[in-house]
């Protein structure tokens, strides 16, 4: 049985890597705010764009849970030699989907999207950043691997330096490239997206050299290297729901940008400014939903079924706790950290922003239990079962945000109540699932 001291050896590394790897879109933010003429246009474009691309990594990431949770049970059972061929097959079938999403996001830019953003600024600011973030894909696809790799075997401490060394590269970048310092051309957001670029590639070069170095390659199996379909469709028997799962949940949050874009400008600026906030708020809590996977896997691998409910009543418990601290200090002062990432030339959108951001904040408890339970539910194999939850939980989402958003028109504060729809509705359906399902003789 895992303590409390095992789940925060593991969760913490994964919440310092989730912190500095967070910093890539908060920082454009921030710098965006500060390039004068334009910054409420480019930092709106920024965010939109940001969902846009994560709608699509979210299918490489979908498809590294698979991977992680089959490595994880694999390292419960001890048979360690078939984890480095898990690793292996799934960077080569993700490069092919990276080419296959690049392809497909450059058609949806250049025919799609004018069709449904309202604003022609908008866009091609979202076009600029994109023209270049999305070549990202080939680099994070790799990186998702890695960290599978890794958090499957609870060896996290390294994410936490992988994801430092993205975050200098990215700062760096952002403040040379946006702002045309050290001699280098202006670019404005689209130096934003080539900076990010940059960022996932130093990632991925420190991965392979620690790997190489630190890891006994024999031992897990990476001396393998040829192709292996079998390998890929065992991964994708898992996956694929997740992959999936995550697209639609990513896809239906887009989808609530879009629909504040059709506001205002002024809407949309708002609410990329509490989304910043948001991704912050959820780094403690993804932390322990990603140990919830990992251990309920390594739990599960080592026959210890018993032990798997307990298990995640910890986890949570620790997870409420950190993010009541979280809680505490935005209301104590919420104005004070919004005016960070609001654009200089507009301070009035410091006010208009605290309702909205509260509103995320009193949230944040559903929302913390809510993501380790249902992560524990994929912990297990089950991720079908997880799928069919979120679909569930998304259509009443959908239904909701149609009606507050775009018909009643709604102010940005009653709008981002679509939170407590989501988060509500997957927390009292994970429950039941966990409380009453056969999840317990899953075998992957």
């Amino acid at each position: 049985m895992y303590s409390y001291k095992d789940i925060w050896r593991v969760s913490v590394p994964i919440m310092l890597g989730l912190l500095a790897q967070n910093v890539v879109q908060v920082t454009a933010t921030y710098f965006l705010a500060s390039i004068g003429e334009g910054a409420k246009v480019a930092q709106s474009a920024s965010g939109l764009a940001g969902i846009y691309y994560i709608a699509f990594y979210t299918l490489c990431f979908g498809f590294s849970i698979g991977g992680q949770i089959m490595i994880s049970r694999r390292n419960g059972e001890g048979n360690h030699n078939k984890i480095g061929s898990i690793v292996i097959q799934g960077v080569l079938f993700l490069e092919l989907l990276a080419l296959i999403l690049v392809v497909g996001s450059s058609l949806m830019t250049k025919f799609l999207l004018p069709k449904y953003i309202d604003s022609a600024e908008v866009y091609q600011a979202m076009q600029a950043y994109l023209s270049w973030r999305i070549f990202g894909l080939f680099f994070s696809s790799i990186n998702v691997m890695f960290r599978a790799f890794y958090v499957g075997i609870a060896r996290t401490r390294v994410l936490t330096v992988n994801a430092v060394i993205m975050a200098v590269v990215n700062c760096i970048g952002d403040y040379v490239l946006i702002f045309g310092n050290f001699g280098f051309p202006k670019l404005g957001i689209e130096g934003a997206g080539i900076a990010a670029v940059i960022s996932e590639i130093a990632s991925v070069l420190f991965f392979v050299i620690y790997t190489l170095k630190t890891v006994d390659l024999k031992k897990y199996g990476f001396m393998k290297m040829r192709f292996r379909f079998s390998i890929i469709r065992s991964i994708l028997n898992i996956s694929s729901f997740t992959m999936v799962q995550y697209l639609v949940s990513m896809s239906t949050w887009f989808l609530f940008f879009m629909a504040m874009e059709k506001h205002s400008v002024d809407a949309l600026t708002i609410t990329n400014i509490v989304r910043n906030f948001y991704m912050l708020f959820f780094i403690p809590m993804n932390a322990f939903a990603t140990t919830a996977n990992t251990l309920v896997g390594n739990t599960m691998g080592a026959g210890r079924i018993k032990d798997v409910i307990p298990l995640v009543k910890k986890i949570c418990s620790l997870s409420i706790g950190v993010i009541f601290i979280v809680m505490l200090c935005t209301a104590i002062m919420p104005e004070f950290w919004i005016s960070f990432i609001t654009p200089k030339d507009s301070p009035e959108l410091i006010g208009l922003s605290v309702n909205p951001l509260l509103v995320v904040v009193l949230a944040l408890p559903i929302c913390s239990v809510s993501t380790v339970i249902f992560n524990s539910i994929s912990g297990t194999g089950n991720t079908r079962a997880a799928l069919c939850l979120e679909v569930i939980t998304l259509v009443a989402y959908i239904l909701y945000m149609i009606w507050i958003v775009m018909y009643k028109q709604a102010s940005v504060a009653v709008c981002w109540t679509v939170e407590y729809v989501y988060w509500g509705g997957l927390l009292i359906l994970s429950f039941i699932y966990l409380r009453y399902a056969r999840w317990q003789n899953k075998r992957i």
